[in-house]
């Protein structure tokens, strides 16, 4: 036996230097141990959007349905009459969304927010609305024929009769982007 007796040539790709003949053992636990790893990262992933699942707030006997999404340029608008005063001022562009929504006795909203207002308008039946940062939960009717302005810090949407109900919403959001992230349920300041 030579000199290079306790070496064996590395596999293709790896450096041409001689390695020990452990060279193979050692692959082996650093495979291990970065699998163990990755592994570990998984389940920690997986049990934080499990978490996240069962906190959230999700939309329970309430069917919504998209009519449109439209992209606005930049504007400001002002009316300025006997009737009403109005204004406006949007920058950079931003979506407009419309959906309905068809609330089944006792269904909800869910906890949620929006990145700007929303305007509701309450087509049938009654919507009551209650809102994240009110500490005394106060209920806020809307009957049909009347509307809601939602400011998107949070709120949630009940249907607390025995009759159906809907709605048609307008939804100021980023564009392209999400317009309802989830809340905890319950809400801070309503036990449910």
């Amino acid at each position: 036996m030579g000199p290079d007796s306790n070496f064996e040539a590395p596999p293709v790709g790896m450096p041409t230097t001689k390695t020990p003949v452990g060279w193979r053992e050692l692959e082996r636990e650093e495979l291990v141990m970065r699998m163990n790893k990755i592994f570990g990262l998984l389940c920690v992933f997986v049990f934080a959007a499990c978490a996240m699942m069962t906190w959230a707030s999700t939309p329970v006997g309430v069917t919504p349905t998209l009519i449109g999404r439209g992209t606005y340029d930049a504007f400001k608008v002002k009316a300025n009459n006997d009737a009403f005063e109005f204004k406006a001022v949007v920058k950079p562009e931003v979506d407009m969304v419309v959906r309905t929504h068809a609330y089944a006795p006792g269904g909800s909203t869910g906890w949620h927010t929006h990145p700007g207002p929303v305007f509701i308008t309450v087509t049938e039946g009654e919507v009551t609305f209650y809102e994240a940062d009110d500490p005394t939960c106060t209920p806020r009717v809307v009957r049909e024929g009347q509307g809601y302005v939602d400011t998107g810090r949070g709120h949630i949407g009940r249907n607390e009769t025995g009759n159906p109900a809907k709605d048609v919403a307008v939804i100021i959001a980023p564009v392209g982007r999400p317009f309802r992230d989830e809340l905890p349920a319950p809400g801070l300041y309503c036990p449910f």
